[in-house]
């Protein structure tokens, strides 16, 4: 018996039931420590802890810095990403370091970052002889997140790049369509749920960068400490009420971010 056209991806998929244990075994590894910071959670001073002048300034400048990160990101990963997928001698050695911060430690990125920005780094020496300083300011803490992230966009465009039909790209250039207006009105429309995508995954990682941010940009409060930092301050102050409050702060908001835009990613990839 052949299968009914109709019959989604999702539901033809092969699940044998042996397969619940393992599964159920890793949404519970996921799950039980959030659960369980919920349930630590101080709630009736609740209110009071994430309202602390501290964790406010914390909160907004973790949003503000983690949205330019990720326009940076989206704005210089497309093109990136485009390039990336053409064929041309050293595409992989390029690919391979684009990537490379996925897998780099934090602090590592940050090691880096302060050697190339920093006062005496290979280009901040120049910035700096120019009067202009990044390291340790709140544009560190965007270019650390961005460091980050951008990593996340690339890869996802990558995906959806190369399982695109060349077929649209040159009807539209057979019709007179230039390069520009293709990649605006043909590539860019097609690819938009994969872009959604690596934008929130981007965000989601810029607002949870910690390592890259303390050691290129530090803790100066209202300036360069967003909410991981704080957190992890609160934390080692022996403050464990208002790091379990800051944190689950941290989590609503990257719950509410990443839940938002995969309903409309889904509802854009079922279009």
């Amino acid at each position: 018996m052949k299968p009914d056209a109709d019959v989604t991806s999702q539901s033809a998929t092969p699940f044998p039931r042996w397969m619940w244990v393992p599964a159920v075994v890793a949404a519970s590894f996921v799950a039980f420590p959030i659960v369980g910071l919920v349930v630590r959670a101080d709630w009736p001073e609740f209110f009071s802890l994430i309202t602390a002048p501290s964790a406010l300034q914390a909160l907004w400048l973790s949003l503000i810095t983690a949205t330019c990160a990720t326009l940076l990101s989206v704005l210089l990963g497309i093109p990136l990403a485009l390039l990336t997928v053409r064929e041309f001698p050293g595409v992989r050695l390029l690919r391979t370091v684009v990537l490379l911060p996925l897998v780099l430690p934090p602090v590592v990125g940050g090691i880096a970052l302060l050697a190339t920005f920093g006062r005496a780094g290979l280009v901040g020496s120049s910035l700096e002889a120019a009067g202009v300083s990044i390291a340790f300011t709140t544009v560190a803490v965007v270019v650390a997140q961005t460091f980050v992230a951008m990593p996340f966009v690339v890869l996802t465009v990558e995906g959806a790049l190369t399982s695109l039909d060349p077929g649209f790209a040159r009807v539209a250039t057979t019709l007179g369509a230039g390069p520009t207006r293709t990649l605006f009105r043909i590539v860019v429309p097609l690819i938009r749920p994969a872009l959604i995508s690596g934008a929130v995954l981007a965000f989601a990682r810029a607002l949870g960068e910690f390592g890259a941010t303390v050691t290129f940009a530090g803790s100066l409060q209202g300036v360069t400490r967003t909410l991981p930092l704080e957190v992890y301050l609160l934390s080692d102050s022996g403050d464990t009420p208002g790091a379990v409050a800051v944190s689950v702060v941290l989590m609503v908001v990257a719950f509410v971010v990443v839940a938002t835009m995969y309903r409309k990613t889904s509802r854009g990839g079922r279009q």
